[in-house]
């Protein structure tokens, strides 16, 4: 997604350009363009905030439920163990912030995997639980209960916590870029509303 990102930001940039030219051959082309850019880039956000808001179930998957049986809200976030020869690459996921007594339905693709781990933050930054946990029958789906503030692990809740802190990076510039990108289109497409409007 961050491909089309920056290739909707370049466009929207060549498009504010384009606007410029109003006579000529060349007017034709650029508001052909200008309106093929708006009107695609509004259909590539759309089908993506479709496409993230769904229910995230995949075939094949493990569900798991995570409950909250602490007196405090938490916000969890989900690490997938990925074991590709011999290698162990850590794939993190916000699971979202779980009220007390209430819980959250994650499923996870554990073709290459048979662990997972959970973190828990009170706040942004305060670590309050980790746990880990094994997968030995992947056709039963998993219950984590939090009852209390644990950390199984220091090690790999180090481990797990740079992994969250980048993926919240990324996720940061992502938005970032996303804010961008829709101040560009808005302008453009008002462009666009303007010439119509003449």
């Amino acid at each position: 997604m961050v491909f089309f990102i920056l290739v909707i930001f370049w466009a929207c940039i060549l498009s504010l350009i384009l606007y410029k030219i109003k006579s000529g051959r060349l007017a034709k082309w650029a508001r052909l363009f200008r309106i093929v850019m708006v009107v695609s880039s509004i259909s590539v956000f759309t089908y993506w905030f479709i496409k993230k808001s769904a229910v995230a179930f995949v075939d094949n998957s493990v569900g798991l439920q995570v409950i909250n049986k602490l007196p405090q809200t938490l916000d969890f976030y989900l690490i997938n163990v990925n074991k590709i020869d011999k290698n162990v690459s850590l794939e993190p996921k916000h699971i979202g912030k779980v009220r007390p007594e209430y819980y959250r339905v994650e499923y996870l693709k554990m073709d290459k995997s048979d662990e997972y781990w959970i973190v828990g933050y009170l706040g942004k930054k305060n670590l309050v639980y980790f746990s880990q946990h094994s997968v030995p029958n992947k056709n039963m789906d998993q219950i984590v209960e939090v009852q209390n503030y644990i950390n199984q692990s220091m090690k790999l809740s180090d481990a797990a916590k740079k992994q969250v802190d980048a993926y919240n990076y990324e996720n940061t510039k992502l938005g970032i870029w996303i804010t961008l990108d829709f101040l560009l289109l808005f302008l453009n497409l008002a462009l666009l509303l303007k010439k119509n409007k003449k």
